[in-house]
């Protein structure tokens, strides 16, 4: 990126993106970038697996399959070079972005636990993974709260409401 452009310049000119990624490449992508001395974000978190009786960490995108990159408009194409990348986002709203990705960093890096949730959304359609409704499939109705949902369960035409958290539900 061009020398004689000022700092100043050159900081206004830069745009977050959400580069969609190939599967599993979002690592080779933030490596690409660091070698291409692009300002990079790869939100991780820490995950144990046992594999034959040894615990064994392991650093996951908390997003799979993006990472987001911070260039000048004039260079975003330069990322497909890379041919990890798949398709260039742009965030409307470059502060809120901007905002919301520094605060999950902040978080991705001060906190033990940390784990993508699913947008369960009012309308969506979930089954029940735990409890003596497991398996059973349903739509959400109604939330009560960040951690509640009430689902409309169809049964023979007729229609119950049941309070589920959202950790016993996953999206279909």
């Amino acid at each position: 990126m061009g020398a004689d452009v000022p700092t100043q310049d050159r900081e206004e000119d830069l745009l977050w993106y959400a580069v969609h990624t190939k599967p599993r490449c979002e690592k080779k992508l933030r490596t690409w970038c660091v070698r291409n001395e692009i300002t990079c974000e790869l939100p991780t978190y820490s995950s144990l697996r046992k594999y034959r009786g040894k615990e064994v960490e392991f650093s996951k995108p908390l997003f799979p399959g993006y990472v987001f990159p911070r260039v000048p408009v004039s260079n975003a194409q330069f990322i497909y070079r890379s041919n990890y990348a798949v398709k260039l986002l742009e965030p409307v709203d470059q502060e809120e972005f901007s905002s919301q990705l520094s605060a999950i960093i902040v978080a991705t890096e001060n906190m033990e636990q940390i784990r993508l949730v699913p947008n369960i959304s009012v309308g969506s359609r979930v089954v029940i993974r735990n409890g003596p409704l497991a398996g059973i499939e349903a739509w959400v109705q109604d939330r009560d709260g960040p951690s509640e949902v009430i689902l409309r369960l169809d049964f023979i035409g007729q229609a119950a409401a049941v309070s589920l958290s959202v950790e016993e539900l996953q999206l279909v």
